[in-house]
Order: C-alpha cells, then sequence, then structure tokens
C-alpha cells in the first residue's frame, strides 16, 4: 500500500540557518492558524532554554496540509552536541530537506545531518536559505553543496538533488537564485514530487520503532515513531521488544493513540502503515523499542547511536553554603533525575562515580551536558559539577582519543592570532581559504584542544569570529596540551566581600564577585593572569581611626565584575576545582577548601 496522501520529512541543516523560522512559514501557509490568530516567532521552539539561546535543542513534529496531502514535518536540532536527536528521527521520514545558509554555505554540523541522511538512503531537497543576505554567495553555494555530496559518497539519484532558493523569514521560494518567489509553493510542490510516499504492508501484523519519547504529568510517558505495517487501534494488545535484547520482550496496551495535526496532538481510534503517531500506556517504553502484534513480534533494527565523547562527574554539593538555595539536594533526588534523563535522551551515558553520592555523565559535548545542568538548576536542583574530560578509547591496543573536525571564519587580521593558538592544542590544519575580508581555516584537533578555548577565541577575534566543531573519528593520542594559562584568585575566610576589600585585589586579576557577596574560604572569586593561585582577602574592612588625611575618603572606583555563563564557568574549571550549581548562583570552589590543606596537597605533588 502506497500512502500518496502523506509525506514524511524532517529539516536538518546546521545551527542558526534557519530551520525552525522556515517551519513557522511553512505553517502559516499550510493552513495551521486562522486568519486572525496572534502566532509567535520560531513557534517550535517552545521550551525556555530554547527561546533563550535562539537554539532548537530537541526535535519536534508538526504537520500541515497541502493539496489533499498531510506532510509530517520533523523540526531538528543544529548543534552537533544534539546530533543524538537527530539520527534517530531520521529513522521516521522518507526524505529530508536540507538547509544552508546563502553565506555561510556547508557548514560541519551541515556534513554530519547529510553524512546520516545519505546512509539511509534518503531522498533529500537542498534549500539554500536566508537569500536576502546582503553578503549572500548564491552562485557559489550550489557548487559548495555538490562537492560535498560528491565528498559523502552520494549516490546518482542523491546527486541530482532539487536545489531551492529561498528566504524563510519572508516565506519565499523560487527554483532559480535570479528569480525572487512569491511563496512557498515551490518548496510544497517539490515534497509532494520527490519525497517519496510511506508505503508498507496495510495488511500485515502491526510494527513500529520507537523513535522518540515525551513525558506528560497525566499520561506518563508517551512513545512517538511511525507505524511500519499494519495498522494499529485504540487499546490494542501489544509485544513490546528490543533488537539489542537490552530487555525481554513484554506484553502491554496501547491505550491512548494520538496523531500530530498543526501544533497539537489529536486523539484517534486508529492508525495506518506510514503514519506517525503518539500513544501512551506504556510505563517502560523507550527510544529503540518495537512495538509489534503478539503474532509476528519481531524487533524492528535501530541505528546505534554514536558514542559520547565527554564526561563531567555530577556530585552532592558539600561547600558551606548547600542546601540554603536548592530544593533537591540528595543524591538519591540527583540518581532519580539523571535515570530520568537517560529516557529520553540516547547519547547521554550515566555511571555511578567513584563516591556513593557522585555520578559520571557522558556526553556528545560541553553544550549537550549544560544543558541538562542548566534544565536541572532550574527544575530546583542543587549539586557540585566537576571539569569537563574527554573519553578515550582503546583501538587495537592504542591509546585513541576523539578529534573534532574545527571550522573557523575570522577577520584577516586575526588569522595569525588563532593559528598560533590552534597550533599550541595540536591543531593540524585542513584548508584555509579566503571569503570577502575573511577566512575560512580548517582543521582537524583533539577534542580536550577545545576545552577552554572558546572565551580565548572571542577575545582574540574582539568578538567577530565564528566557531564550529563537530565529532570526526578517533585517533591516537596526540600527546599533552597545556590547558589553562592562568590562575584562580581564591577566598581567604568565610565572610562577606566589602569594597574596600575587593577594590585592594582588583589589582591582581579580574573579580567575579560584587560588595555584598557572600563568600567562603576556598571558593575562587576572580582571574589571577598569573598561572598560579592566590589567596586573597575580599573580606577585608577599613581600620578606622581618628586621624584623617586629604583624600582618605574618597569614593573607591571598583572595575564591573566579569559576569560567567554557565559554559564560560565549565570552560574555566582547573583540575582542582568544582563548580557549584543552584537555583540562584553558579560559584567556582577548590575541591579542597582549607588552604593550609590544599597547599599540603599542592606540595606533595
Amino acid at each position: 500500500m502506497v500512502r500518496e496522501d502523506l509525506r514524511n520529512i524532517a529539516i536538518i541543516a546546521h545551527v542558526d540557518h534557519g530551520k525552525t523560522t522556515l517551519v513557522d512559514e511553512m505553517l502559516k501557509q499550510g493552513g495551521v492558524y486562522r486568519e486572525n490568530q496572534v502566532v509567535e516567532e520560531r513557534v517550535m521552539d517552545n521550551n525556555d532554554l530554547e527561546r533563550e539561546r535562539g537554539i532548537t535543542i530537541l526535535a519536534k513534529n508538526t504537520s500541515v496540509y497541502y493539496d489533499g496531502i498531510k506532510m509530517n514535518i520533523i523540526d531538528t536540532p543544529g548543534h552537533a552536541d544534539f546530533s543524538g536527536e537527530v539520527e534517530r528521527i531520521l529513522k521516521m521520514v522518507n526524505g529530508v530537506i536540507l538547509l544552508v545558509d546563502a553565506a555561510e554555505g556547508p557548514m560541519p554540523q551541515t556534513r554530519f545531518v547529510l553524512q546520516k541522511a545519505l546512509e539511509m538512503n534518503h531522498r533529500v531537497i537542498v534549500v539554500v536559505n536566508k537569500i536576502d543576505r546582503a553578503d549572500a554567495r548564491l552562485d557559489e553555494i550550489p557548487d559548495e553543496i555538490l562537492d560535498l555530496l560528491i565528498e559523502l559518497d552520494a549516490n546518482d539519484e542523491q546527486l541530482e538533488s532539487p536545489i531551492l532558493f529561498c528566504s524563510g523569514r519572508a516565506g519565499t521560494a523560487s527554483l532559480s537564485q535570479y528569480e525572487e518567489g512569491k511563496d512557498l509553493k515551490v518548496l510544497f510542490e517539490t515534497i509532494k514530487d520527490y519525497i517519496p510516499a510511506p508505503e508498507g504492508d496495510a495488511d500485515g501484523p502491526m510494527q513500529m520503532l520507537v523513535s522518540s519519547i515525551d513525558y506528560n504529568d497525566y499520561v506518563g510517558r508517551i512513545g512517538i515513531g511511525r507505524i511500519e505495517r499494519g495498522c494499529v487501534k485504540q487499546n490494542q494488545e501489544v509485544m513490546v521488544s528490543e533488537y539489542h535484547n537490552n530487555h525481554e520482550p513484554y506484553k502491554a496496551k496501547m491505550v491512548n493513540l494520538y496523531q500530530i495535526d498543526g501544533l497539537n496532538r489529536t486523539a484517534v481510534d486508529e492508525a495506518k502503515v506510514g503514519d506517525i503517531i503518539c500513544f501512551s500506556g506504556i510505563p517502560e517504553i523507550t527510544i529503540g523499542d518495537t512495538i509489534a502484534s503478539p503474532e509476528d513480534p519481531a524487533p524492528l533494527p535501530f541505528v546505534k547511536i554514536s558514542e559520547p565523547t565527554i564526561e563531567m562527574t555530577f556530585s552532592v554539593n558539600d561547600s558551606p553554603f548547600a542546601g540554603r538555595e536548592g530544593k533537591f539536594v540528595t543524591s538519591r533526588q540527583l540518581r532519580d533525575r539523571l535515570m530520568r534523563e537517560l529516557l529520553k535522551d540516547v547519547s547521554l551515558r550515566v555511571t555511578e562515580g567513584e563516591s556513593t553520592d557522585s555520578f559520571n555523565v557522558a556526553g556528545r559535548g560541553e553544550m549537550h551536558i549544560s544543558i541538562l545542568i542548566e534544565t536541572m538548576r532550574r527544575e530546583g536542583y542543587e549539586f557540585s559539577v566537576g571539569t569537563p574530560r574527554v573519553l578515550y578509547k582503546e583501538v587495537d591496543g592504542v591509546k585513541c582519543e576523539p578529534i573534532e573536525r574545527l571550522i573557523i571564519d575570522v577577520p584577516e587580521e586575526s588569522v595569525g592570532a588563532v593559528m598560533d593558538k590552534i597550533g599550541q592544542r595540536k591543531g593540524e590544519m585542513v584548508s584555509m581559504a579566503p571569503q570577502g575580508g575573511r577566512m575560512k581555516l580548517e582543521y582537524l584537533i583533539p577534542a580536550r584542544g577545545l576545552l577552554g578555548y572558546r572565551n580565548e577565541f572571542l577575545t582574540d577575534t574582539k568578538g567577530e569570529g565564528i566557531l564550529n566543531s563537530v565529532f570526526y573519528e578517533y585517533q591516537p593520542y596526540k600527546g599533552e596540551i597545556s590547558s589553562r594559562h592562568t590562575g584562580s584568585l581564591v577566598a581567604f575566610e568565610t565572610g562577606e566581600a566589602v569594597g574596600y576589600g575587593l577594590f585592594k585585589v582588583q589589582d591582581r586579576g579580574s573579580l567575579f564577585i560584587t560588595p555584598g557577596t557572600k563568600v567562603y574560604e576556598g571558593m575562587v572569586v576572580g582571574i589571577n593572569p598569573k598561572a598560579e593561585d592566590m589567596n586573597v582577602n575580599v573580606c577585608k574592612k577599613k581600620q578606622l581611626t581618628n586621624t584623617r588625611a586629604s583624600g582618605s575618603d574618597d569614593a573607591l572606583k571598583l572595575v564591573p565584575p566579569v559576569q560567567m555563563s554557565l559554559e564560560a564557568c565549565l570552560e574555566f574549571l582547573a583540575e582542582d576545582e568544582l563548580l557549584e550549581v543552584t537555583p540562584e548562583s553558579l560559584r567556582i570552589r577548590k575541591k579542597i577548601l582549607n588552604n593550609q590543606l590544599r597547599a599540603k596537597a599542592r606540595n606533595k605533588n
């Protein structure tokens, strides 16, 4: 049976190339909204973190109708750290729309997601987006995309992929870069004609693969997937099995069925082969499970998600300020929350740490884990996090480490400083090409060489550089890399920071705190430009005497403190430091808080 009334597609691209904005316009022109309805921008980015950061973190389903055809669209994340979302989502679709920025061209994540789509033999519609940019390179981009397709071993059909020129914000698309489109009709027509309709055995025993998981307080866990064979009815009895035999097959019942209709989920009594459905009623359901009819419960193969490359240790907060700001502070609560995250994030790994109250959390990159940290602190969790470290692997008896493909776009005057720093971090240059007044550099660099580099990079390029990386492969260990070249200013005693004490300290380095901030012994209060740590007394008060000299009571001028984001804090951490994370504060501290004990430990080493 071929479902000519249905098309399933995913929109894939590098971060910030305009996927979610294009989906907005497809929803508007696909008749999802009433004419007078007030519509938010980037409506698919529906959680606070996605809106604040302007990036998509979770893959999401929606649908539009065109010419009697229902088009299920999946908006995917563009950041490399959330690639696990993209890998499994591609199992639900029959084709992809590859979005490429008209100025930036193919970027590292474009290569990654396109490679995954080509491996699954999906048809590809290439959309050159943001053609209204002043620096758009409309004649060069199609050639760059063709080069990338050839490099990734695309088959003949994929090499002939249609290329459209589009402005997601204006909601227009055309077949030529020299013509301006009026609406997205050309895009809808291309999807209708070029993306194959789902097909399968409509009368065979039911079978579907769970590709995504959602959670709802009312119905519990919700599985999302595409029906590969047969049809499914509400309250149907099914068998749940798993291809890699991680659990024994068991019987269950699909209590509620929903289909995605625009931005809503509509309850239905039954669904047919090719439909993407959501269902509830199976509490233990997880990604990669096959739901099948008891008469033929054979599991469907599930793509093995790429392994994590970065690990951090989460542990119970044991600082002097522990328990003051957080709602969930115990190791049991921390374990439960991390295990809950595993249920919906397949590229995350959690293992027991060295002590009973610590856990090793491994992910695709710093961003992947920092989003989890930020989500947890917003939910009221309080804990501490150790320094990020890369995961090594032994291949044929050789110690190997993860290598990243790094693409850097910088002004020409910054090239020297960037090349020097990347060279120190064991980066190997692959290519270098001018683009207007800027330079595009491509490197292969150990993942640990990038830890802590982003802030330095922004300083070296005066904020104008663009840096993107994606996992490339494991290669033999590249040798020692010197990490941080600065030290920490460490609070000497517990108390409250005073303007006079901060004034006396600010000449020693950049501070993180303001007068009135509560500090404790061993807490890091600033950056020391020299490579060693320095104990400072920020609680020092001015001794008041009877004598007055002219000018002695002048107002103290304090330099504004350095505002550290969560990512900046994680990048700054040294081996002997922890980040204390609470719903209200981020504090960097030494693992050994006592000054004397810390000095003794340092001397031993």
